[in-house]
Protein backbone atom coordinates (compact mmCIF):
# COMPACT_ATOMS: atom_id res chain seq x y z
CA UNK A 1 0.00 0.00 0.00
CA UNK A 2 2.85 2.33 0.96
CA UNK A 3 4.61 1.72 -2.40
CA UNK A 4 1.37 2.20 -4.32
CA UNK A 5 0.83 5.54 -2.59
CA UNK A 6 4.39 6.61 -3.36
CA UNK A 7 3.89 5.66 -7.02
CA UNK A 8 0.71 7.75 -7.21
CA UNK A 9 2.52 10.71 -5.67
CA UNK A 10 5.32 10.44 -8.24
CA UNK A 11 2.82 10.19 -11.07
CA UNK A 12 0.90 13.22 -9.84
CA UNK A 13 4.16 15.20 -9.53
CA UNK A 14 5.13 14.27 -13.11
CA UNK A 15 1.72 15.33 -14.44
CA UNK A 16 1.95 18.60 -12.51
CA UNK A 17 5.45 19.21 -13.83
CA UNK A 18 4.29 18.69 -17.40
CA UNK A 19 1.24 20.94 -17.04
CA UNK A 20 1.65 23.69 -19.59
CA UNK A 21 0.69 27.33 -19.42
CA UNK A 22 -1.51 28.75 -22.15
CA UNK A 23 1.43 30.72 -23.61
CA UNK A 24 3.53 27.54 -23.69
CA UNK A 25 0.78 25.66 -25.52
CA UNK A 26 0.74 28.44 -28.13
CA UNK A 27 4.48 28.02 -28.73
CA UNK A 28 4.11 24.24 -29.04
CA UNK A 29 1.25 24.60 -31.51
CA UNK A 30 3.39 27.04 -33.52
CA UNK A 31 6.34 24.63 -33.49
CA UNK A 32 4.11 21.82 -34.76
CA UNK A 33 2.83 23.99 -37.61
CA UNK A 34 6.26 25.31 -38.57
CA UNK A 35 8.18 22.05 -38.42
CA UNK A 36 5.36 20.15 -40.14
CA UNK A 37 5.52 22.54 -43.08
CA UNK A 38 9.31 22.72 -43.36
CA UNK A 39 9.65 18.93 -43.04
CA UNK A 40 6.82 18.08 -45.43
CA UNK A 41 7.36 16.14 -48.65
CA UNK A 42 6.23 19.22 -50.56
CA UNK A 43 9.61 20.86 -49.85
CA UNK A 44 11.52 17.77 -51.03
CA UNK A 45 14.21 18.04 -48.39
CA UNK A 46 14.99 21.77 -48.77
CA UNK A 47 18.20 21.15 -50.72
CA UNK A 48 20.06 24.40 -51.36
CA UNK A 49 19.27 25.95 -54.73
CA UNK A 50 16.13 23.89 -55.43
CA UNK A 51 12.43 24.62 -55.70
CA UNK A 52 12.05 23.13 -52.22
CA UNK A 53 14.49 25.65 -50.80
CA UNK A 54 12.48 28.42 -52.55
CA UNK A 55 9.26 27.26 -50.89
CA UNK A 56 11.07 27.29 -47.56
CA UNK A 57 12.60 30.76 -47.86
CA UNK A 58 9.31 32.22 -49.09
CA UNK A 59 7.57 30.71 -46.06
CA UNK A 60 10.22 32.01 -43.66
CA UNK A 61 10.09 35.48 -45.23
CA UNK A 62 6.32 35.49 -44.78
CA UNK A 63 6.66 34.45 -41.13
CA UNK A 64 9.22 37.18 -40.46
CA UNK A 65 6.92 39.71 -42.07
CA UNK A 66 3.94 38.57 -39.97
CA UNK A 67 6.05 38.91 -36.84
CA UNK A 68 6.88 42.49 -37.76
CA UNK A 69 10.59 42.13 -38.42
CA UNK A 70 12.53 44.57 -40.59
CA UNK A 71 13.92 43.02 -43.80
CA UNK A 72 17.71 42.79 -43.74
CA UNK A 73 18.40 40.83 -46.92
CA UNK A 74 19.11 42.11 -50.41
CA UNK A 75 17.43 45.39 -51.25
CA UNK A 76 14.30 45.71 -49.17
CA UNK A 77 13.72 41.97 -48.87
CA UNK A 78 14.29 39.32 -46.23
CA UNK A 79 16.35 37.21 -48.65
CA UNK A 80 20.13 37.34 -49.14
CA UNK A 81 21.24 35.37 -52.20
CA UNK A 82 24.68 33.80 -52.53
CA UNK A 83 26.36 31.67 -55.16
CA UNK A 84 27.81 28.22 -54.63
CA UNK A 85 30.45 27.16 -57.14
CA UNK A 86 30.41 23.37 -57.31
CA UNK A 87 33.18 23.04 -59.84
CA UNK A 88 32.66 21.56 -63.31
CA UNK A 89 29.92 19.59 -64.99
CA UNK A 90 29.99 17.55 -68.18
CA UNK A 91 28.16 19.35 -70.99
CA UNK A 92 25.75 17.50 -73.31
CA UNK A 93 28.04 18.03 -76.30
CA UNK A 94 30.47 15.54 -74.72
CA UNK A 95 30.27 12.25 -76.61
CA UNK A 96 32.21 9.12 -77.48
CA UNK A 97 31.55 6.86 -80.46
CA UNK A 98 33.48 3.65 -81.03
CA UNK A 99 32.87 2.34 -84.55
CA UNK A 100 29.10 2.57 -85.00
CA UNK A 101 28.24 2.54 -81.28
CA UNK A 102 27.48 5.66 -79.26
CA UNK A 103 28.50 5.21 -75.64
CA UNK A 104 26.36 6.56 -72.83
CA UNK A 105 27.99 9.42 -70.88
CA UNK A 106 28.32 8.51 -67.23
CA UNK A 107 27.38 4.87 -67.71
CA UNK A 108 29.82 3.73 -70.41
CA UNK A 109 32.42 6.50 -70.16
CA UNK A 110 33.20 9.85 -68.60
CA UNK A 111 35.86 12.50 -69.14
CA UNK A 112 38.24 13.13 -66.26
CA UNK A 113 37.78 16.55 -64.67
CA UNK A 114 41.39 17.38 -65.62
CA UNK A 115 40.77 16.50 -69.28
CA UNK A 116 41.38 19.13 -71.91
CA UNK A 117 38.32 20.23 -73.85
CA UNK A 118 38.33 19.32 -77.48
CA UNK A 119 37.80 16.61 -80.04
CA UNK A 120 39.66 13.68 -81.54
CA UNK A 121 38.71 11.50 -84.49
CA UNK A 122 40.22 8.76 -86.55
CA UNK A 123 41.27 5.16 -86.73
CA UNK A 124 42.95 3.72 -83.65
CA UNK A 125 44.13 0.46 -82.18
CA UNK A 126 44.83 -0.90 -78.73
CA UNK A 127 48.17 -2.18 -79.96
CA UNK A 128 49.61 0.60 -82.14
CA UNK A 129 50.03 4.27 -81.31
CA UNK A 130 50.00 6.49 -84.37
CA UNK A 131 50.65 10.22 -84.13
CA UNK A 132 47.58 12.42 -84.45
CA UNK A 133 45.23 9.62 -83.38
CA UNK A 134 43.57 8.73 -80.05
CA UNK A 135 45.70 6.40 -77.90
CA UNK A 136 44.62 3.78 -75.35
CA UNK A 137 46.04 2.88 -71.94
CA UNK A 138 45.06 -0.21 -69.97
CA UNK A 139 45.73 0.60 -66.30
CA UNK A 140 45.38 -3.02 -65.15
CA UNK A 141 49.10 -3.49 -64.49
CA UNK A 142 49.73 -0.20 -62.69
CA UNK A 143 46.67 -0.77 -60.45
CA UNK A 144 47.82 -4.27 -59.53
CA UNK A 145 51.43 -3.21 -58.94
CA UNK A 146 50.39 -0.43 -56.54
CA UNK A 147 47.49 -1.99 -54.67
CA UNK A 148 49.54 -2.08 -51.43
CA UNK A 149 51.24 1.30 -51.94
CA UNK A 150 49.53 3.89 -49.70
CA UNK A 151 51.36 6.75 -51.40
CA UNK A 152 50.35 5.85 -54.95
CA UNK A 153 48.00 8.32 -56.62
CA UNK A 154 46.31 6.74 -59.65
CA UNK A 155 44.75 10.00 -60.80
CA UNK A 156 48.14 11.71 -60.80
CA UNK A 157 49.60 8.77 -62.74
CA UNK A 158 46.90 9.14 -65.42
CA UNK A 159 47.55 12.87 -65.69
CA UNK A 160 51.28 12.26 -66.14
CA UNK A 161 50.65 9.56 -68.72
CA UNK A 162 48.27 11.83 -70.66
CA UNK A 163 50.86 14.59 -70.92
CA UNK A 164 53.57 12.07 -71.82
CA UNK A 165 51.41 10.64 -74.62
CA UNK A 166 50.46 14.12 -75.79
CA UNK A 167 54.13 14.99 -76.20
CA UNK A 168 54.55 11.82 -78.30
CA UNK A 169 51.70 12.75 -80.63
CA UNK A 170 48.46 11.38 -79.13
CA UNK A 171 45.38 13.46 -79.90
CA UNK A 172 43.45 11.97 -76.95
CA UNK A 173 43.77 9.25 -74.31
CA UNK A 174 41.17 6.56 -73.64
CA UNK A 175 41.80 4.86 -70.28
CA UNK A 176 40.34 1.47 -69.37
CA UNK A 177 40.97 -1.30 -66.84
CA UNK A 178 40.87 -4.91 -68.03
CA UNK A 179 41.85 -6.21 -64.57
CA UNK A 180 39.68 -7.41 -61.69
CA UNK A 181 40.82 -4.85 -59.11
CA UNK A 182 38.56 -1.85 -58.60
CA UNK A 183 40.29 1.42 -59.49
CA UNK A 184 37.53 3.62 -57.91
CA UNK A 185 37.84 6.21 -60.68
CA UNK A 186 34.96 8.63 -61.15
CA UNK A 187 34.16 12.10 -62.43
CA UNK A 188 34.85 14.51 -59.58
CA UNK A 189 33.55 17.91 -60.64
CA UNK A 190 34.73 19.53 -57.40
CA UNK A 191 38.36 18.65 -58.03
CA UNK A 192 40.50 21.63 -59.02
CA UNK A 193 43.22 19.70 -60.85
CA UNK A 194 45.02 21.53 -63.63
CA UNK A 195 44.07 20.51 -67.16
CA UNK A 196 46.29 18.19 -69.14
CA UNK A 197 47.20 18.74 -72.79
CA UNK A 198 44.67 16.43 -74.48
CA UNK A 199 41.15 15.06 -73.90
CA UNK A 200 41.22 12.10 -71.48
CA UNK A 201 38.26 9.79 -70.86
CA UNK A 202 37.66 6.63 -68.88
CA UNK A 203 35.82 3.72 -70.51
CA UNK A 204 34.07 1.73 -67.79
CA UNK A 205 34.69 -1.98 -67.30
CA UNK A 206 31.42 -3.16 -68.81
CA UNK A 207 31.81 -0.87 -71.81
CA UNK A 208 35.46 -1.81 -72.32
CA UNK A 209 34.57 -5.52 -72.35
CA UNK A 210 31.90 -4.80 -74.95
CA UNK A 211 33.72 -2.35 -77.21
CA UNK A 212 37.43 -2.96 -76.55
CA UNK A 213 39.33 -6.24 -76.72
CA UNK A 214 42.82 -7.51 -77.44
CA UNK A 215 41.92 -8.12 -81.09
CA UNK A 216 40.53 -4.62 -81.61
CA UNK A 217 42.86 -3.88 -84.52
CA UNK A 218 40.84 -1.15 -86.16
CA UNK A 219 38.65 1.16 -84.07
CA UNK A 220 37.03 4.29 -85.41
CA UNK A 221 36.91 6.89 -82.63
CA UNK A 222 34.82 10.07 -82.47
CA UNK A 223 35.41 11.89 -79.18
CA UNK A 224 34.33 15.29 -77.87
CA UNK A 225 34.85 16.65 -74.34
CA UNK A 226 33.27 19.83 -72.99
CA UNK A 227 32.74 21.22 -69.49
CA UNK A 228 30.79 24.05 -67.92
CA UNK A 229 30.75 25.66 -64.50
CA UNK A 230 28.33 24.04 -62.09
CA UNK A 231 26.75 26.68 -59.88
CA UNK A 232 23.65 27.11 -57.79
CA UNK A 233 22.22 29.91 -55.72
CA UNK A 234 21.41 29.63 -52.03
CA UNK A 235 19.34 32.04 -49.97
CA UNK A 236 19.64 33.24 -46.39
CA UNK A 237 16.54 34.73 -44.76
CA UNK A 238 17.24 37.71 -42.48
CA UNK A 239 14.95 39.79 -40.25
CA UNK A 240 15.71 42.49 -37.67
CA UNK A 241 14.33 44.05 -34.51
CA UNK A 242 15.77 47.56 -34.18
CA UNK A 243 15.59 48.75 -30.58
CA UNK A 244 18.00 51.61 -31.23
CA UNK A 245 20.62 49.84 -29.13
CA UNK A 246 24.38 50.02 -29.58
CA UNK A 247 24.76 46.25 -29.97
CA UNK A 248 22.93 43.38 -31.65
CA UNK A 249 22.37 39.74 -30.73
CA UNK A 250 22.19 37.31 -33.66
CA UNK A 251 19.95 34.23 -33.40
CA UNK A 252 20.30 31.76 -36.25
CA UNK A 253 19.71 28.27 -37.60
CA UNK A 254 20.16 26.61 -40.96
CA UNK A 255 16.99 25.62 -42.78
CA UNK A 256 18.51 23.71 -45.70
CA UNK A 257 18.72 19.91 -45.73
CA UNK A 258 19.74 17.08 -48.07
CA UNK A 259 16.95 16.86 -50.65
CA UNK A 260 17.07 13.30 -51.99
CA UNK A 261 20.72 12.91 -50.97
CA UNK A 262 22.09 14.14 -54.30
CA UNK A 263 25.16 15.74 -52.70
CA UNK A 264 26.31 12.39 -51.27
CA UNK A 265 26.05 13.61 -47.66
CA UNK A 266 23.29 11.17 -46.71
CA UNK A 267 23.82 8.14 -44.48
CA UNK A 268 20.92 6.34 -46.17
CA UNK A 269 21.92 3.27 -48.19
CA UNK A 270 18.55 2.50 -49.77
CA UNK A 271 16.98 3.97 -52.91
CA UNK A 272 16.81 7.80 -53.08
CA UNK A 273 14.09 9.22 -50.85
CA UNK A 274 13.14 12.65 -49.54
CA UNK A 275 15.18 13.64 -46.51
CA UNK A 276 12.68 15.80 -44.63
CA UNK A 277 15.10 16.94 -41.92
CA UNK A 278 12.58 17.57 -39.15
CA UNK A 279 15.20 17.66 -36.42
CA UNK A 280 17.98 18.70 -38.82
CA UNK A 281 17.14 21.46 -38.98
CA UNK A 282 13.47 22.39 -39.21
CA UNK A 283 13.56 22.23 -35.40
CA UNK A 284 16.22 24.92 -35.09
CA UNK A 285 14.56 27.06 -37.74
CA UNK A 286 11.24 26.90 -35.89
CA UNK A 287 13.04 27.90 -32.67
CA UNK A 288 14.32 31.03 -34.45
CA UNK A 289 10.78 31.88 -35.59
CA UNK A 290 9.43 31.51 -32.05
CA UNK A 291 12.24 33.50 -30.45
CA UNK A 292 11.55 36.28 -32.96
CA UNK A 293 7.90 36.39 -31.83
CA UNK A 294 8.89 36.34 -28.16
CA UNK A 295 11.42 39.16 -28.53
CA UNK A 296 9.18 41.28 -30.73
CA UNK A 297 6.63 41.38 -27.92
CA UNK A 298 9.07 41.52 -24.99
CA UNK A 299 10.45 44.32 -22.84
CA UNK A 300 14.04 43.39 -23.68
CA UNK A 301 15.11 46.60 -25.41
CA UNK A 302 18.79 46.99 -24.54
CA UNK A 303 19.87 44.93 -27.55
CA UNK A 304 18.83 44.82 -31.18
CA UNK A 305 18.09 41.34 -32.54
CA UNK A 306 18.97 39.88 -35.92
CA UNK A 307 17.37 36.58 -36.95
CA UNK A 308 19.03 34.56 -39.71
CA UNK A 309 17.88 31.32 -41.32
CA UNK A 310 20.90 30.07 -43.25
CA UNK A 311 21.07 27.91 -46.34
CA UNK A 312 24.08 25.98 -47.61
CA UNK A 313 25.05 24.66 -44.17
CA UNK A 314 24.88 21.03 -45.24
CA UNK A 315 27.33 21.81 -48.07
CA UNK A 316 29.89 23.46 -45.80
CA UNK A 317 28.55 26.55 -43.95
CA UNK A 318 28.11 28.49 -47.21
CA UNK A 319 25.28 30.74 -46.02
CA UNK A 320 26.79 31.79 -42.70
CA UNK A 321 30.21 32.25 -44.29
CA UNK A 322 28.66 34.48 -46.95
CA UNK A 323 26.81 36.54 -44.34
CA UNK A 324 29.92 37.12 -42.23
CA UNK A 325 31.78 38.25 -45.36
CA UNK A 326 28.79 40.34 -46.56
CA UNK A 327 27.00 41.38 -43.35
CA UNK A 328 23.84 43.47 -43.53
CA UNK A 329 24.64 45.07 -40.17
CA UNK A 330 28.13 46.09 -38.95
CA UNK A 331 29.76 43.01 -37.41
CA UNK A 332 31.55 45.16 -34.84
CA UNK A 333 28.15 45.87 -33.26
CA UNK A 334 27.36 42.15 -32.76
CA UNK A 335 27.37 41.14 -29.09
CA UNK A 336 27.12 37.37 -29.59
CA UNK A 337 25.54 34.73 -31.82
CA UNK A 338 23.22 31.87 -30.80
CA UNK A 339 22.95 28.90 -33.17
CA UNK A 340 20.16 26.31 -32.94
CA UNK A 341 20.95 23.12 -34.87
CA UNK A 342 18.98 19.94 -34.08
CA UNK A 343 17.10 21.00 -30.95
CA UNK A 344 14.03 18.83 -31.51
CA UNK A 345 14.97 15.49 -29.96
CA UNK A 346 15.45 16.19 -26.23
CA UNK A 347 15.64 12.87 -24.38
CA UNK A 348 12.73 12.58 -21.94
CA UNK A 349 14.82 10.46 -19.59
CA UNK A 350 18.05 12.45 -19.34
CA UNK A 351 16.77 15.93 -20.38
CA UNK A 352 20.34 16.61 -21.57
CA UNK A 353 21.23 19.37 -23.99
CA UNK A 354 24.70 20.22 -25.25
CA UNK A 355 25.77 23.86 -25.42
CA UNK A 356 29.03 24.50 -27.26
CA UNK A 357 30.87 27.81 -27.28
CA UNK A 358 30.98 28.03 -23.48
CA UNK A 359 34.60 29.16 -23.69
CA UNK A 360 34.08 31.90 -26.30
CA UNK A 361 33.42 34.50 -23.59
CA UNK A 362 34.45 34.57 -19.91
CA UNK A 363 30.95 35.84 -19.17
CA UNK A 364 29.17 32.63 -20.20
CA UNK A 365 30.22 30.95 -16.94
CA UNK A 366 28.35 33.63 -14.99
CA UNK A 367 25.24 33.54 -17.20
CA UNK A 368 24.59 29.90 -18.15
CA UNK A 369 23.10 27.55 -15.53
CA UNK A 370 24.19 23.90 -15.78
CA UNK A 371 20.87 22.61 -14.48
CA UNK A 372 17.35 23.99 -14.58
CA UNK A 373 13.96 22.58 -13.68
CA UNK A 374 13.72 21.07 -17.14
CA UNK A 375 17.24 20.66 -18.52
CA UNK A 376 20.60 19.12 -17.70
CA UNK A 377 23.27 20.99 -19.61
CA UNK A 378 26.51 19.54 -20.96
CA UNK A 379 28.94 22.32 -21.84
CA UNK A 380 31.55 22.25 -24.60
CA UNK A 381 34.12 25.02 -24.60
CA UNK A 382 34.96 25.12 -28.31
CA UNK A 383 33.70 27.80 -30.65
CA UNK A 384 34.39 25.61 -33.67
CA UNK A 385 32.03 22.87 -34.77
CA UNK A 386 30.13 21.50 -37.76
CA UNK A 387 27.51 24.24 -37.83
CA UNK A 388 26.99 27.93 -38.58
CA UNK A 389 28.22 29.41 -35.28
CA UNK A 390 31.75 28.58 -36.50
CA UNK A 391 31.57 31.34 -39.14
CA UNK A 392 30.89 33.91 -36.40
CA UNK A 393 33.48 32.56 -33.98
CA UNK A 394 36.09 32.99 -36.74
CA UNK A 395 35.13 36.69 -36.75
CA UNK A 396 35.93 36.91 -33.01
CA UNK A 397 32.28 36.92 -31.95
CA UNK A 398 31.18 34.94 -28.85
CA UNK A 399 28.87 32.07 -29.80
CA UNK A 400 26.59 29.44 -28.28
CA UNK A 401 25.55 26.29 -30.14
CA UNK A 402 22.44 24.45 -28.90
CA UNK A 403 22.09 20.75 -29.75
CA UNK A 404 19.90 18.03 -28.21
CA UNK A 405 22.06 15.20 -29.51
CA UNK A 406 22.50 12.73 -32.34
CA UNK A 407 20.02 10.02 -33.17
CA UNK A 408 19.67 7.05 -35.51
CA UNK A 409 17.65 9.14 -38.00
CA UNK A 410 20.45 11.66 -38.61
CA UNK A 411 20.88 12.36 -42.35
CA UNK A 412 18.32 9.72 -43.26
CA UNK A 413 14.80 9.91 -44.74
CA UNK A 414 13.44 8.82 -41.34
CA UNK A 415 14.11 12.21 -39.70
CA UNK A 416 10.40 13.07 -39.64
CA UNK A 417 8.14 15.38 -37.65
CA UNK A 418 6.47 12.58 -35.66
CA UNK A 419 9.74 12.09 -33.74
CA UNK A 420 10.05 15.68 -32.54
CA UNK A 421 9.81 16.31 -28.79
CA UNK A 422 7.85 19.56 -28.88
CA UNK A 423 7.76 20.07 -25.13
CA UNK A 424 11.49 19.46 -25.03
CA UNK A 425 12.07 22.08 -27.73
CA UNK A 426 9.89 24.51 -25.78
CA UNK A 427 12.24 24.08 -22.80
CA UNK A 428 15.26 24.80 -25.00
CA UNK A 429 13.60 27.99 -26.26
CA UNK A 430 12.87 29.02 -22.68
CA UNK A 431 16.50 28.43 -21.70
CA UNK A 432 17.62 30.68 -24.57
CA UNK A 433 15.04 33.30 -23.57
CA UNK A 434 16.57 33.39 -20.09
CA UNK A 435 20.01 34.02 -21.61
CA UNK A 436 18.54 36.90 -23.58
CA UNK A 437 17.06 38.32 -20.38
CA UNK A 438 20.38 38.06 -18.55
CA UNK A 439 22.38 39.68 -21.34
CA UNK A 440 19.81 42.46 -21.59
CA UNK A 441 21.40 43.77 -18.37
CA UNK A 442 25.03 43.47 -19.49
CA UNK A 443 27.58 45.38 -21.49
CA UNK A 444 28.98 43.82 -24.69
CA UNK A 445 30.49 40.40 -23.96
CA UNK A 446 34.25 39.91 -24.11
CA UNK A 447 35.50 37.39 -26.67
CA UNK A 448 37.83 34.47 -25.90
CA UNK A 449 39.54 32.06 -28.26
CA UNK A 450 39.04 28.38 -27.55
CA UNK A 451 40.88 25.17 -28.28
CA UNK A 452 39.85 22.70 -30.96
CA UNK A 453 37.50 19.96 -29.70
CA UNK A 454 39.04 16.51 -29.44
CA UNK A 455 37.65 14.60 -32.41
CA UNK A 456 38.85 11.21 -33.62
CA UNK A 457 37.74 9.17 -36.59
CA UNK A 458 38.69 5.77 -37.87
CA UNK A 459 40.49 7.28 -40.88
CA UNK A 460 42.49 10.11 -39.30
CA UNK A 461 44.98 9.95 -36.45
CA UNK A 462 46.54 13.37 -37.07
CA UNK A 463 45.46 16.88 -38.04
CA UNK A 464 47.12 20.23 -38.66
CA UNK A 465 44.55 22.10 -36.60
CA UNK A 466 42.90 24.68 -38.82
CA UNK A 467 39.39 25.43 -40.02
CA UNK A 468 39.15 24.97 -43.82
CA UNK A 469 37.27 27.51 -45.90
CA UNK A 470 34.78 25.20 -47.62
CA UNK A 471 33.59 28.05 -49.84
CA UNK A 472 37.04 28.62 -51.40
CA UNK A 473 36.88 27.98 -55.15
CA UNK A 474 40.58 28.25 -56.00
CA UNK A 475 43.18 25.50 -56.20
CA UNK A 476 44.27 24.16 -52.82
CA UNK A 477 42.73 24.39 -49.35
CA UNK A 478 42.51 27.79 -47.69
CA UNK A 479 42.72 28.12 -43.91
CA UNK A 480 39.79 30.14 -42.60
CA UNK A 481 41.00 30.03 -39.00
CA UNK A 482 43.99 28.68 -37.07
CA UNK A 483 43.34 26.72 -33.88
CA UNK A 484 45.25 27.81 -30.79
CA UNK A 485 47.82 25.33 -29.55
CA UNK A 486 47.65 23.06 -32.60
CA UNK A 487 50.31 22.23 -35.20
CA UNK A 488 49.20 24.85 -37.73
CA UNK A 489 49.74 27.62 -35.19
CA UNK A 490 53.06 26.19 -34.01
CA UNK A 491 54.52 26.06 -37.54
CA UNK A 492 53.39 29.60 -38.29
CA UNK A 493 50.36 29.11 -40.53
CA UNK A 494 48.03 32.09 -40.78
CA UNK A 495 44.37 32.59 -41.77
CA UNK A 496 44.26 32.94 -45.55
CA UNK A 497 47.16 30.54 -46.19
CA UNK A 498 46.42 28.15 -49.06
CA UNK A 499 47.81 24.63 -48.71
CA UNK A 500 48.97 23.27 -52.08
CA UNK A 501 51.06 20.28 -50.98
CA UNK A 502 51.31 17.95 -47.99
CA UNK A 503 54.41 15.77 -48.10
CA UNK A 504 54.55 14.19 -51.56
CA UNK A 505 50.84 14.78 -52.17
CA UNK A 506 49.59 17.68 -54.27
CA UNK A 507 46.59 19.38 -52.66
CA UNK A 508 44.04 20.81 -55.08
CA UNK A 509 40.89 20.64 -52.92
CA UNK A 510 39.56 19.52 -49.55
CA UNK A 511 38.95 15.96 -50.75
CA UNK A 512 42.52 15.12 -51.72
CA UNK A 513 43.81 17.06 -48.70
CA UNK A 514 41.85 14.65 -46.49
CA UNK A 515 43.15 11.71 -48.52
CA UNK A 516 46.71 12.95 -48.04
CA UNK A 517 46.18 13.54 -44.33
CA UNK A 518 44.96 9.97 -43.86
CA UNK A 519 48.38 8.69 -44.97
CA UNK A 520 50.15 10.13 -41.91
CA UNK A 521 50.28 9.04 -38.27
CA UNK A 522 51.55 10.55 -35.04
CA UNK A 523 55.31 11.02 -35.05
CA UNK A 524 55.61 11.35 -38.85
CA UNK A 525 57.64 14.27 -40.20
CA UNK A 526 56.87 16.02 -43.48
CA UNK A 527 56.52 19.43 -45.10
CA UNK A 528 53.43 21.45 -45.91
CA UNK A 529 53.55 23.93 -48.80
CA UNK A 530 51.39 27.04 -48.46
CA UNK A 531 50.79 30.09 -50.61
CA UNK A 532 50.63 33.33 -48.61
CA UNK A 533 49.89 36.25 -50.87
CA UNK A 534 52.61 36.04 -53.53
CA UNK A 535 54.94 33.96 -51.38
CA UNK A 536 55.38 30.18 -51.43
CA UNK A 537 56.39 28.73 -48.05
CA UNK A 538 57.56 25.24 -47.11
CA UNK A 539 56.85 24.59 -43.44
CA UNK A 540 58.24 21.67 -41.44
CA UNK A 541 55.62 19.50 -39.73
CA UNK A 542 55.93 16.83 -37.06
CA UNK A 543 52.56 15.23 -36.37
Amino acid sequence: MKYALLFLILISQTIAAQKLKKSEKVIIDNLKTEISFLASDKLEGRRTGTAGEKLAYEYLSSEFQKTGLIPKGDGNSFVQAFEINEGKQILPSTHLKINDSTLQTGTDFFPFVFSAEGSAKGGASLSFKEKGMPWFWDIKEIVEDNQANPHFDLTEAIKNKANEYADKGASALLVFNSGTLDDELKFDGKSKSAQVKIPVVYVTKNASRKYLSDNSADLQIDLQTAFGDKKRTGHNVIGYIDNGAAQTVIIGAHYDHLGYGEDHNSLWTGKPEIHNGADDNASGTAAVLELAKILKNSKLKNNNYLFICFSGEELGLFGSKYFTENPTIPLQTVDYMINCDMVGRLNDSTHTISIAGYGTSPEWGKILPQKTQWLNVKFDSSGIGPSDHTSFYLKNIPVLFFFTGTNSDYHKPTDDVDKINFVGELRVIQYIENILKETNKNEKLAFSKTREPQMQTANFTVSLGFMPDYTYSGTGVRADGIIDGKIAQKIGMQPGDVITKLGDFKVTDINNYMTALSKFKKGDSTKVTVIRGKDKLNLDVVF
